[in-house]
């Protein structure tokens, strides 16, 4: 039967339609297809670390929880027990598995509902890195299709290495490492049997089955997984049973924020030097000792212990330990708990330092050719006040004079006519100036009153100022020394250039005169530390501020004490008896290590 040519034509141009139709459909699933050549480089969102300088971690920086570990280094039991859980064809297949996708339709009708899936790892992998999740028959062909290109451009072993870095564990887990770190404490070429079975189940369903939401469900999956190992000969008898009796973990081992203060002062100083640090895996190698950190921390909490049963609660307390040769930044507490109140007091804080900015004039004193057997007269005296008509004369400390002492006697004694008379004639500029030079970056008004430590400055800058004390030069504090890529190549190394601030022979006269502050001055109890430490006590006039700044050979630690709000710590709350104690646990607790080295 022939059929009339309006039909043949009609016929013709329905065919021409439905392939034009299924040649645009085609199209369209190929015309946005992704480049996995792209790949290549594959690195994925990664935490940065941070380590102390003698090699523990300290914090991490991260939005996805992860430690990246190259293919090759993934212990063979973790990509067993991937292999038995989620798709054990993976080394047959091209990337899609039919038999595996028959077989989870036929227990998918046999349970009336959806208890098994059909895709293969690859197929997971090519929908976490280059498809949304979206359910549609569109976005299974391209899964498919991304799944054999995969297949064809990397190795099994690569393919798995990508895979189980990329998986989201819960808990904020990202990858293998992660997990294993979050679960369990540990790195993951540490875990057992039992624990790799846990991590393995949770791939499905994190938070379905989380041990520590719902561990029955999650010692059910783990149960499962180490079957299905055992089935596939992964894992031997005695193993299956010694993993199936292992307690489940009940909370997470979330990475351990150490040196709270000093981690986000660093924090600060990366993320502006480079605004990827939250996910370019680098590697930061900071200055702090953690042994130094956990003393500095001791110290804070003991002193202020012992302060707040003398006054009203309440006090703060801030520590800095630098190294004098280089400017590392060995420990930093800036106040007695960072998780109820984040204010870095050590670099934040803006104090006046009292009789602690003294040595600043007696060291522009000695650079203008007098010594420490200099003499200058300890007596009333007064200068023309703020107001017209009034004047201002400073009083020493318990209300005596010593009439002509020496600047090492002056100095010793804290003597504030003495300070301010030789203040008055070497100058008040060039003190100011003398301070700038050492590393003072707060801005410090001309005014006699200064020399008493009248002016606002950070615990960090005093301390780091007084490196000139017991070097003759200005160094730079620095948090980290060396940054580097995940990969462990070196992008930074930092160094901080010394500059000459004072000569040799004022160096060598000012250690003398801090000495004497030690061994019969303001800071005699400091001689409980049996080797020769220099330094400075600073007291303001209400008490609302005590310090002790003080260094030897290899540190120079600086200690603050007062409230934030600048009432007064208590009555005869001197720096001597307030803040001198902190510094002196300190000293003792870095000396009382085993094998203690000033680092």
């Amino acid at each position: 039967m022939r059929l009339p040519r309006w039909i043949k034509l009609t016929l013709f141009f329905a065919a021409m339609l439905a392939i034009g139709g299924a040649g645009g459909y085609v199209y369209s699933l190929f015309s946005d297809l992704p480049d996995i050549s792209k790949l290549e480089g594959f690195n994925p969102i990664e935490s940065s670390i941070v380590y102390s300088s003698d090699g523990r971690v300290l914090s991490e920086f991260y939005v996805e929880r992860r430690t990246y570990i190259p293919y090759y280094k993934i212990p063979i039991r973790i990509k067993q027990a991937f292999i038995a859980i989620e798709d054990r064809r993976f080394y047959s297949h091209h990337g899609i598995d039919f038999f595996g996708i028959l077989r989870a339709i036929y227990k998918d009708i046999r349970a009336q509902g959806m208890v098994e899936g059909g895709s293969t790892i690859t197929q997971q992998l090519a929908k976490m890195l280059f498809l949304k999740p979206e359910k549609s028959i569109k976005r299974k062909i391209k899964e498919a299709i991304i799944s054999i290109q995969l297949e064809k451009r990397y190795t099994k072993e690569e393919i798995l290495g990508m895979y189980l870095n990329q998986i989201y564990f819960g808990t904020r887990a990202y990858g293998i490492d992660a997990a294993a770190s979050t679960y369990f404490g540990k790195s993951a070429d540490q875990l057992t049997v039992s624990e790799i079975a846990l991590i393995a189940g949770l791939q499905k369903a994190p938070s379905a089955y989380s041990p520590f939401k719902r561990p029955e469900k999650a010692m059910a999956r783990r149960e499962l997984v180490l079957k299905k190992m055992l089935d596939d000969e992964f894992i031997t008898q005695p193993e299956y049973e010694k993993a199936r009796l292992e307690p489940l973990p009940v909370k997470p081992f979330f990475r351990k924020f150490e040196a709270p203060y000093f981690v986000e002062s660093l924090r600060q100083q990366l993320e502006e030097l480079y605004p990827d640090i939250y996910t370019g895996g680098y590697r930061i190698h900071s200055t702090v000792d953690s042994g130094m950190q956990k003393a500095a921390e001791e110290a804070v909490a003991n002193g202020i212990t012992a302060i707040n049963k003398r006054v009203k609660p309440g006090v703060q307390a801030a520590l800095i330990a630098i190294d004098i040769r280089n400017g590392h930044i060995k420990a930093l507490v800036g106040g007695t708990d960072f998780w109820e109140t984040q204010f870095n007091r050590a670099t934040m804080a803006v104090r006046q330092p009292g009789s602690a900015f003294k040595p600043f004039v007696y060291a522009t004193a000695l650079e203008k050719g007098m010594n420490e057997e200099s003499t200058i007269v300890d007596g009333p005296i007064s200068f023309p006040g703020g107001k017209a008509g009034k004047s201002w004369s400073p009083k020493n400390y318990d209300g005596k004079y010593h009439g002509a002492v020496t600047l090492k006697t002056a100095l010793a004694l804290s003597l504030n006519t003495a300070t301010v008379r030789l203040a008055s004639q070497v100058g008040i500029r060039d003190v100011v100036d003398t301070a700038a030079r050492s590393g003072i970056k707060s801005h410090i008004d001309p005014f006699l009153s200064a020399a008493l430590g009248a002016a606002d400055v950070t615990p960090l800058e005093l301390t780091a100022a007084y490196m000139a004390f017991a070097t003759g030069k200005k160094i730079e504090p620095l948090y980290y020394s060396r940054l580097t890529s995940r990969d462990g190549f070196v992008i930074e190394e930092v160094e901080s250039p010394a500059q000459e601030v004072f000569s040799d022979k004022t160096v060598a006269q000012m250690k003398g005169m801090l000495r004497a502050v030690v061994e019969h001055g303001t800071a005699a109890s400091a001689r409980e530390i049996r080797r020769m430490v220099y330094g400075k006590t600073g007291t303001t006039n209400n008490f609302s501020d005590a310090w002790f700044i003080g260094f030897d050979d290899s540190l120079v630690v600086g200690v603050w004490v007062g409230r934030d709000n600048h009432i007064p710590i208590g009555s005869k709350e001197a720096g001597a008896r307030t803040a001198l104690p902190i510094w002196i646990d300190f000293m003792k607790k870095i000396d009382a290590r085993p094998n203690a080295k000033h680092q």
